[in-house]
C-alpha cells in the first residue's frame, strides 16, 4: 500500500512578522511534497488584494497560492472572517478585537478544519494542523479532529523559553513585576541570567490581567499538547536555549525559514502595504552610505521620537531611507522634506529585503522585531536598535548584549537628537562599526552554513518531516487496527 500524504493545515496570527514566515513555511512543507491547505483571515486576504492588485480585482476572486501551484507545489487557499468587517480598526480598538478573538474565533475554527476535512475527503491524505503558538485553541481543536498538531513559534527560542517557564518566574517573585529591573533571573533552563528590564514588555508589567496577558497564557497553555514545536531560529545562536526546550518537548530549529535563493522576490505575495520602490537612490549612493530606518507594521512611532530622530538624521548627514506607515500620525519638522532633497527618502512601506540587500546599505535603526534582526543578520547590516513592546526588548539584548551586531539608540529612558546623530555616525563608520561588522560577518557565516545543504536548519527539517510522517502513519494504523 502506497504512503499517505501529508496534508497541513495551516493558519497564520494576523500579523505581518507571523504571516511573513507562515507563508514560507508553506512553500517548504509543500516543496518536500506535503499538501497545503493555507488560511488567511478575511481581513488579512483584503489587505493583501488592495496592496497587490489594486482592487482591480473582485477581492473574493484572488487566490495568492496560483503561481505556486504553477510551479507544480500542491497548495490549496481559503479564507475565515474573524467576525468584523474589512474597515474595522483591529488596532485602535485592540482589546475589543481580541477579546471576541479569545472567545469567538475557535468555534469559527472548528467549523473551517471540519470543513476542510470533508472537501478534501481523500484517503490518500493525511492531515495535520499546522497552528500559530500564539493562538489559544490549537491542541483543542487538533484532538477533537484526532489530527497531529505542530506549533510554529515566529519568534526566537529565548523568548519562547521565557514564556514557557512562566511559573518558574511566578515562583520565584518576578512575575508579576516586583519593581527591581535589576536583580538577575538565573533559573530558566537553558537561558543564560537575564535582567527584569530585558524581558518581554508583558512581562514587565505590575498588573497582568490584560488581554495580552490572556493570550500568552493561553498559548503557552496549549503548547505544553503540540505534537511538535518549530523555531524560527538557528540552533546554533540559541542551541542551550534549544536544547532545554528539547527536554520538555519535541523541538525543531528551522530557521531563518524566510530565504531561499533570491529572497527578494516570492511567489506568494506576503507584504500587507504598498511598497515603494527605492531602487533609484539606493543606485545612486556610495557603498555602505545610506541607513535605513523602519519600526516595523505596529509600532506607531510618538511624535517626540519622531523629531527626535528626524534632527539626528540632519545632525548626522547621512543618507537614508526611512519608513513611515500611513498609520502613523508623526509631523515632521518644518523644512524636514526640503532639507533632505537628494540624500533621503521617506516612504509608506517597502520591500526591506530588497533594501537591506543593496550594497548601498550600510547600517539599519530598527524596533527589533525578528524577521528584520534576521533579515538584518542575512545581508550582514549591523543594526542600531530601538525596541517598543512584546519581544523586542528581550530581542535587544540577544543582538546587542550576547551577539554584539548591535548598539543602543540611547543610553538613557529618553531620545535625544545629538545623541541619535552620534549612534548613526559610530554605526556608519569607525572603530565602533568596525567591531559590529566583524562580529556580524561571523554570525552572517553561521547563519548561512546552517541553511546551506547538510546545515543544521535543512537536518532539522528533514529530521521534523521524517518524525511527523512515523508519528502521523503510526496513529493512522492504530485508527485502523482499533
Amino acid at each position: 500500500m502506497a504512503e499517505r500524504k501529508l496534508h497541513a493545515i495551516m493558519i497564520a496570527f494576523s500579523f505581518q512578522g507571523h504571516i511573513t514566515p507562515f507563508i514560507s513555511l508553506a512553500l517548504k512543507l509543500a516543496s518536500n511534497g506535503c499538501t497545503v491547505t493555507f488560511v488567511h483571515t478575511e481581513f488579512i486576504h483584503h489587505m493583501l488584494s488592495k496592496a497587490h492588485h489594486n482592487c482591480s480585482t473582485h477581492v473574493e476572486d484572488v487566490d495568492f497560492f496560483t503561481e505556486a501551484r504553477e510551479s507544480d507545489l500542491d497548495i490549496r487557499y481559503t479564507t475565515i472572517s474573524d467576525g468584523f468587517p474589512p474597515d474595522y480598526d483591529r488596532i485602535l480598538n485592540f482589546n475589543e478585537y481580541w477579546e471576541a478573538i479569545l472567545r469567538d474565533f475557535p468555534s469559527r475554527v472548528h467549523e473551517l478544519v471540519g470543513r476542510i476535512l470533508i472537501q478534501s475527503n481523500d484517503e490518500s491524505l493525511v492531515p495535520f494542523l499546522v497552528a500559530d503558538t500564539f493562538y489559544s485553541w490549537p491542541a483543542t481543536i487538533a484532538e477533537e479532529y484526532n489530527i497531529l498538531n505542530v506549533s510554529f513559534w515566529t519568534e526566537p527560542a529565548l523568548v519562547f523559553s521565557i514564556d514557557y517557564h512562566l511559573d518558574l518566574l511566578r515562583e520565584n517573585g518576578f512575575f508579576p513585576s516586583n519593581g527591581n529591573q535589576e536583580d538577575l533571573i538565573d533559573f530558566v533552563p537553558g537561558v543564560q541570567p537575564i535582567k527584569p528590564k530585558d524581558l518581554m514588555s508583558y512581562l514587565q508589567d505590575v498588573h497582568i490581567t490584560t488581554i495580552t496577558h490572556q493570550i500568552v497564557f493561553k498559548a503557552f497553555d496549549q503548547v505544553k499538547h503540540a505534537d511538535f514545536i518549530l523555531i524560527n531560529t538557528v540552533n546554533e545562536l540559541e542551541h542551550e536555549t534549544l536544547l532545554a526546550l528539547n527536554q520538555k518537548q519535541t523541538t525543531y530549529a528551522i530557521g531563518p525559514i524566510n530565504f531561499s535563493t533570491d529572497f527578494t522576490k516570492t511567489i506568494v505575495p506576503k507584504s500587507l502595504w504598498s511598497e515603494t520602490d527605492c531602487t533609484e537612490l539606493l543606485n545612486s549612493k556610495p557603498a555602505g552610505s545610506v541607513l535605513y530606518i523602519s519600526f516595523g507594521s505596529l509600532a506607531r512611532s510618538n511624535k517626540q521620537l519622531a523629531e527626535e530622530i528626524a534632527h539626528g538624521l540632519l545632525l548626522s548627514e547621512v543618507n537614508f531611507i526611512w519608513v513611515l506607515p500611513e498609520n502613523t500620525d508623526v509631523v515632521l519638522p518644518d523644512g524636514f522634506k526640503n532639507e533632505i532633497r537628494g540624500r533621503g527618502l521617506i516612504v509608506s512601506w517597502c520591500n526591506q529585503n530588497s533594501v537591506l540587500s543593496s550594497p548601498a546599505v550600510g547600517g539599519f535603526l530598527t524596533h527589533c522585531g525578528w524577521n528584520s534582526i534576521l533579515e538584518s543578520i542575512w545581508c550582514g547590516v549591523p543594526m542600531i536598535c530601538f525596541p517598543f513592546y512584546a519581544d523586542q526588548p528581550t530581542n535587544r539584548k540577544l543582538l546587542v548584549d550576547d551577539w554584539k551586531l548591535g548598539i543602543n539608540l540611547c543610553d538613557g529612558s529618553s531620545v535625544d537628537r545629538k545623541e541619535v546623530a552620534e549612534k548613526i555616525k559610530q554605526l556608519m563608520s569607525g572603530e565602533v562599526s568596525d567591531g559590529l561588522r566583524d562580529e556580524m560577518k561571523k554570525i552572517r557565516s553561521i547563519v548561512q552554513k546552517a541553511l546551506a545543504e547538510g546545515g543544521s536548519t535543512q537536518i532539522n527539517f528533514d529530521q521534523f518531516l521524517k518524525d511527523l510522517r512515523e508519528k502521523v502513519h503510526g496513529r493512522s494504523q492504530d485508527i485502523s487496527t482499533s
